[in-house]
């Protein structure tokens, strides 16, 4: 592949997170959305947003573009940081929002909420990313269109299997997500970010360790070769039992497992807002 291949992927990459950071920043600013519930939806859309639209670069990349392994898992470590510092108390993850739920961080309505702000970015990006992959910016954005933009399913294992994979990674990244709460925040994100990257790693080969049924419904369900019951059985109902599982472990379910001084709730990646 290309280096230059590489390098419009990587600015597409650094254009998205630029224009969904611009567009954060107006909204704290804006009068109709500044510290009122409306912003934290906003900007939990623009987040997931951002997620979706550049795994769906990177997919291309590790997919289409068959860039080494070692680049591939840089850039997704390197996506992971980003997402961690930029994301503004955003979850982007509908196991994170009803997680918040379950141990009563935030109401049942408000979760919802996010996560109907979570769908709806996927849809957008699903419908997005493709007209900007049909501007031909590189010769990988050039045969993607001319393979009408086509994806294979991420699934090459049975689906027992796939769905124990995510299930896996979820309640992983779960786990540290919630027992990291007393890490000072510009190591946690590293932390968190070194987990995921690891994870991809090891489960990327089976199903494209996902982790997230938001994310999963942009980048894996438009793709051939599996049902959609068949995907939700995989990439829904696998990281919310994964999720469920680390909190009925490590959650105030069963405390005495990992007890603890700090009885707050863990502080998203960067301020905690008032729900």
């Amino acid at each position: 592949m290309a280096n230059g291949d590489v390098g419009v992927s990587v600015c597409v990459l650094v254009g998205v997170v630029l224009l969904c950071e611009a567009s954060r920043r107006l909204l704290k600013k804006s009068a109709l959305f500044a510290e009122t519930a409306l912003e934290v939806y906003a900007v939990e859309f623009v987040s997931t947003l951002q997620l979706c639209c550049c795994t769906h670069e990177l997919k291309l990349l590790a997919e289409v573009g068959r860039v080494e392994p070692r680049l591939s898992l840089t850039l997704t470590y390197l996506a992971c940081v980003v997402h961690g510092l930029t994301f503004g108390g955003a979850l982007g993850n509908a196991c994170g929002a009803l997680e918040r739920a379950c141990s009563k961080r935030i109401a049942g309505r408000c979760a919802l909420q996010r996560v109907a702000c979570q769908f709806a970015a996927a849809c957008v990006a699903r419908a997005v990313v493709p007209q900007v992959w049909g501007l031909g910016l590189s010769d990988l954005h050039l045969r993607h269109k001319l393979l009408g933009f086509r994806c294979i399913s991420q699934i090459r294992a049975t689906l027992p299997h796939t769905a124990a994979v995510e299930f896996a990674g979820a309640f992983c990244v779960q786990t540290v997500i919630s027992r990291t709460q007393a890490v000072e925040e510009k190591y946690r994100v590293h932390l968190i970010s070194v987990v995921v990257t690891t994870l991809v790693y090891a489960g990327g080969s089976v199903s494209g360790a996902v982790f997230n049924p938001s994310l999963a419904f942009s980048t894996q369900f438009p793709c051939s070769g599996n049902s959609f019951l068949e995907y939700s059985l995989v990439y829904w109902a696998g990281p919310l039992l994964g999720m469920l599982t680390s909190l009925l472990v490590f959650g105030p379910v069963v405390p005495m497992l990992w007890p603890t001084s700090d009885p707050t709730p863990y502080r998203p990646l960067e301020t905690k807002k008032g729900k």
